[in-house]
């Protein structure tokens, strides 16, 4: 039975592995998004992996010659349990190439915690305790906060999980 597999691989390896097993007739799926990125003083968006390290692998272990993945260039391993592969949970990678757009990258529509301009609470860390505004959510699972330090406003990126809203 064809089911959905884990390949650990070399770091900013994975296509480098998923080239390689398709070589051998494998189907591998590399999960991208677009990812914000700004460098000297200009942003632009670039493909990045939606799982560093990972890409995923379709096949029947009883059919096919899997051992052979180990040794794929690129590859550090196929995620096991002792010496059996450990299949993913039926409809995960489906789930992911639904929610893939025309340019081949995944959808992540994330609700906004807050909407811009609520108050909000730093619940945890340095800051605790103090209110701000909230700005905006980053890309990589952050909140845009502004807070009134030293007489003056500043923005500060924090953990979604460390803010909460103000009553």
């Amino acid at each position: 039975m064809m089911r959905w597999y884990a390949v650990h691989t070399q770091p900013k390896g994975e296509g480098k592995a998923l080239d390689n097993l398709a070589r051998q007739g494998f189907e591998a799926y590399l999960p991208l998004y677009s990812k914000k990125r700004r460098h000297a003083r200009r942003t632009d968006y670039v493909p990045a992996p939606l799982f560093p390290r990972y890409l995923f692998v379709n096949m029947d272990t009883e059919a096919s010659r899997w051992r052979s993945i180990r040794s794929t260039y690129g590859v550090v391993h196929l995620v096991c349990h002792g010496d059996s592969p450990i299949a993913l949970p039926g409809g995960v990678v489906e789930t992911l190439k639904a929610r893939t757009d025309e340019k081949g990258f995944v959808q992540m529509d994330l609700p906004l915690p807050f909407k811009p301009g609520e108050k909000v609470e730093v619940l945890d860390g340095p800051l605790k305790n103090l209110t701000g505004i909230f700005q905006s959510l980053s890309d990589d699972q952050r909140v845009i906060v502004l807070l009134e330090m030293l007489g003056r406003p500043v923005t500060v990126r924090l953990a979604i999980d460390a803010v909460g809203s103000a009553a």
